[in-house]
Formats: structure tokens, C-alpha cells, sequence
């Protein structure tokens, strides 16, 4: 047995902000990607998978059983897969920020979830809000609270824009100048994040005056104007918003940066050559770079691996 493949997403813009209702951007990255398969006998990775799996399974059994009107799914077929040594295959790197427990949730729904909403039914707002409520509590499983978002980028694999907590719509973005000199890079900090430890520090900041101040007045203001920036395709104001959002996250993000990027964060603003910000919740695994010039980039930052996923 092997399943339909679900590719990682990378969140562009929106990052802890959506939490607060600032816009996102989120789109497919095809080069990494998981699928359900089924192995006779069992490698400890695979031993490992199959294992999260059965727990997953009575997971999403309670959760039907809570919230039967949400979703439903097939459980006995679920658990005798599962015994039968079921497991997600997947290149996608766990704690980078990418999304690998959303293309695992996006495939069971897919291959479980009774009266699934398919990809390609018209995609209402309704349906939109609908997938991620179900994505959210299913994902929950991983890392505490979900947004849903990851799953169902993985699910429909085309890029959405989150305009607000009740408003998401799939989006169109400019197509990529092949070869051009600006890009959007994946910087490796060799490090695993974990995510709810992340969301657990910004939670106990946002009960602090000053931090929500500074979240609705320059974090929230700067990803809503480089969201806009992007779709529109208007570059110099995006890299201009960018670089205000890189200052604001180096200022009051520091504990999700990792300390050993602290200096190159900064390099990266005051010498222009590039600009870094958050890849999902940080603390490790992938940091986002945004460059107007690209060899400029790769050799500034030329003692790390980058890939490159966009081009201006």
C-alpha cells in the first residue's frame, strides 16, 4: 500500500501574527513530501511512525466521539491499517517549521475522513473554514493548540491567504522570474525546533502590555503591508516592509531566534545583502531569508546550506 504524496508549506508571512488576526501567506513546497505506506516488517524509524500513528488513531477516535458533528472518520479501517503496520513516510524534516505533521494529518483525513471535503469540489469560504477548524483539532494532537493552516495547505496544495481568523481564501501569487536575482531561501540552522514551547513563550508575552502594543502596531502592521506587497508582485515595497519586520522580530522575538543567529540576523540589515525572519514558530530548524540578490546572499551566508524556494 501507498498513499497520494503531501507535500511541506511554507508559511511566507503570518507567522504568530495569525494568531492575533494579522494576515498570512502560505504556500506548497513540493521538494519535500510525505506519504502513507504499509511495511511488512518494521525499522525503528518506521517501528517509530507506526507507534504515533496507533496513538493518533485513539486520538482522533476520542475526538469523534467529542465532536461527531466536526468530523467522523473510518476508525476500525484506521487501527487495522495501523496494525498491520501502517506508517507516514516522509522526507519532510520534523521541528523545521515546514509542516510535517500537517501533511500527515492532511493524509489521514484524506484517506479516513467520512464525507471529506475534496479538492475538487468548489471550494467555498464555508468549506475553506470547515477543513481548517477540522485540521486544527486534529493537528492539536502534535503540538498543543493548531491554526489548522499547515494541513490544509498540504491538503489542497495550492497557496491561501489568511486575511483574518474567519476569512481565508485560496490565492493566486506572481509567478517566479526564472532565474531572476532576488529570492526566497530556507536557511538551515541545524537545529530541531519544537513548536509548542515557542507558542508558549509568545502566549506568556502577550500578556504584557507593551508586547501586544508592539505585536498590533509594527509586527502585525509590517506582515499584513509585505503580505499585500508580494501578491501585488510591487518587490521594492516588499523589501522595504521586510526589513522593518526583520528589525521588529530581531527586537522582540529573541528567544525563537536561536542565539547563534543573532549577529548574522543583524548583519543581514545593516549591510542590506539579505533579511531573515521566523519560518513557522522558531527556536530552530529552517529560518526564511528574503534577498535581492542572491550570490550576494550565498556568499554572506556562505557557511550554511540554503534553498532557494522562490525567485523575483
Amino acid at each position: 500500500m501507498k498513499g497520494p504524496l503531501f507535500y511541506s508549506k511554507i508559511l511566507l508571512f503570518g507567522e504568530f501574527g495569525i494568531i492575533k488576526d494579522s494576515k498570512g501567506l502560505s504556500i506548497p513546497y513540493n521538494f519535500y513530501n510525505g506519504a502513507l505506506k504499509t511495511a511488512g516488517d518494521l525499522s525503528e524509524e518506521v517501528a517509530s511512525s507506526n507507534l504515533s500513528l496507533k496513538h493518533f488513531a485513539d486520538y482522533l477516535h476520542n475526538l469523534q466521539t467529542e465532536r461527531p458533528d466536526l468530523v467522523t472518520f473510518d476508525i476500525e479501517k484506521l487501527k487495522k491499517d495501523v496494525a498491520e503496520g501502517m506508517y507516514f513516510d516522509s522526507s519532510i524534516p520534523q521541528g523545521y517549521g515546514i509542516g510535517s505533521s500537517g501533511a500527515l494529518v492532511a493524509a489521514i483525513y484524506d484517506k479516513y475522513a467520512n464525507d471529506k471535503i475534496t479538492v475538487l469540489e468548489n471550494l467555498t469560504r464555508d468549506k475553506l473554514l470547515k477543513l481548517r477548524a477540522i485540521f486544527g483539532e486534529m493537528e492539536s494532537f502534535f503540538h498543543g493548540k493548531s491554526s489548522g493552516l499547515d494541513p490544509l495547505n498540504s491538503y489542497l496544495s495550492i497557496p491561501i491567504l489568511i486575511n483574518s481568523k474567519d476569512n481565508i481564501e485560496p490565492a493566486g501569487i506572481p509567478s517566479q522570474k526564472k532565474g531572476g536575482k532576488g529570492a526566497v531561501f530556507l536557511l538551515d540552522s541545524g537545529m530541531v525546533g519544537e513548536t509548542a514551547p515557542m507558542v508558549q513563550i509568545f502566549m506568556e508575552n502577550m500578556k504584557q502590555e507593551g508586547f501586544r502594543k508592539m505585536l498590533r502596531d509594527q509586527f502585525i502592521k509590517h506582515t499584513d503591508a509585505c503580505v499585500e506587497d508580494f501578491l501585488k508582485g510591487d518587490v521594492k515595497s516588499l523589501f522595504g516592509n521586510i526589513k522593518q519586520l526583520s528589525h521588529v522580530v530581531l527586537d522582540n522575538f529573541k528567544p525563537m531566534i536561536p542565539a547563534q543567529f543573532h549577529k548574522l540576523w543583524k548583519h543581514g540589515i545593516e549591510t542590506n545583502e539579505y533579511y531573515l525572519k521566523l519560518c513557522g514558530s522558531g527556536g530552530g530548524g529552517y529560518i526564511l531569508g528574503f534577498t535581492q540578490d542572491i550570490e550576494k546572499a550565498k556568499k554572506a551566508l556562505k557557511d550554511y546550506r540554503l534553498e532557494v524556494v522562490y525567485n523575483f
